[in-house]
């Protein structure tokens, strides 16, 4: 009697967004979820078999993709979005930047939205991939460091699955796709949802960036001065403030704060408040009402040399005031 070896579902399978032998469909169809990219079989286009399964959250998505044929996938700078990639089987060269490493069942990859992206997945390859928006990222960063950061966070690749805090991220991932695939809701309720998306995010700023030195130690407070100086630049963002105006009220002498910013937030207080007054741009862009102009809401925050201001909220955000104006 013949005995059949039955294949094992794919996961997130209750969330399927695509399945395709069609090159051009799978690029089409994988961008309206992520970004443009270029797709390209290098050897026999014939093993080609895409699939997409797609499950959202409140801010990051769960997916699953897989290709089948040894893929050249090229999307340039993510621009939007941090993506980790866990590979259940096979295997991906990964370029982001400068530095280039080999992702594997035991290594993931972590894509940074400002850095050029090239990447070669191998036949048979299948991945899990956590897409985290990019603002996102940030807010969560901000909260950690008790104030705007002064750049993007930029991770280093790979990261090990196999141990310490990305083995912990690796085991949280996969729960989320096993909850979802055994009917469960894992983004639902929305309170949980919420709580589920931070945890996941806070497991990522665990992972090795370029902000590690300025994460908070366990149990580590802010200096009482160093709060009073934040609650004082917070309160006066659409007013004129000086150094000694921000030490007076936090009861120390100006040298003394830059070297507390400098010791606490790896930043100055003059860098401090320019974020912050970026922030509360961003935040009436978004939620302007039309006819709004660009120039009136960076007066309204300080900003009077609007081609300076055009280059720091583009650095800050990675898009133009016009672009978040238009997209609110």
């Amino acid at each position: 009697m013949e005995t059949r070896t039955q294949t094992p579902a794919a996961p997130l399978r209750d969330h399927v967004l695509f399945r395709s032998r069609d090159l051009d469909e799978a690029r089409e169809r994988v961008a309206a979820v992520f970004c443009p990219h270029r797709l390209e079989t290098l050897h026999a286009r014939d093993r080609f078999a895409a699939c997409h399964h797609h499950l959202r959250g409140q801010g990051l998505s769960l997916n699953y993709i897989e290709y089948g044929a040894r893929t050249l996938i090229a999307p340039g700078e993510l621009e939007g979005f941090y993506l980790l990639q866990i590979p259940l089987g096979g295997g991906a060269e990964i370029s982001n930047g400068q530095g280039s490493y080999r992702s594997t069942p035991e290594r993931a990859a972590i894509l940074n939205p400002h850095l050029p992206t090239r990447m070669v997945w191998e036949e048979g390859t299948r991945q899990i991939l956590v897409q985290v928006p990019r603002p996102m990222m940030q807010a969560h960063l901000a909260a950690m460091l008790g104030g705007p950061p002064d750049r993007l966070p930029t991770f280093a690749g790979p990261v090990d699955l196999t141990t310490g805090p990305g083995a912990a991220l690796g085991r949280l991932v996969l729960w989320l796709v096993e909850e979802a695939d055994a009917g469960g809701q894992p983004f639902g309720p929305a309170l949980m949802a919420r709580q589920i998306e931070s945890t996941v995010v806070c497991g990522l700023l665990a992972l090795s960036h370029d902000h590690q030195a300025q994460m908070p130690r366990a149990g580590a407070a802010r200096p009482r001065h160093l709060r009073l100086a934040e609650d004082f630049i917070v309160a006066h963002l659409d007013q004129p403030i000086t150094l000694i105006e921000v030490a007076q009220a936090a009861g120390i002498s100006p040298r003394g704060l830059q070297l507390a910013f400098r010791e606490h937030r790896a930043t100055t207080p003059l860098a401090f408040w320019r974020d912050a007054r970026l922030d509360r741009v961003r935040a009436d862009l978004t939620a302007a009402p039309p006819g709004t102009r660009v120039t009136d809401v960076a007066l309204r925050w300080g900003f009077t040399h609007f081609g300076r201001f055009s280059e720091m909220f583009r650095a800050r955000f990675g898009i133009t005031p016009r672009e978040a104006l238009r997209d609110r």
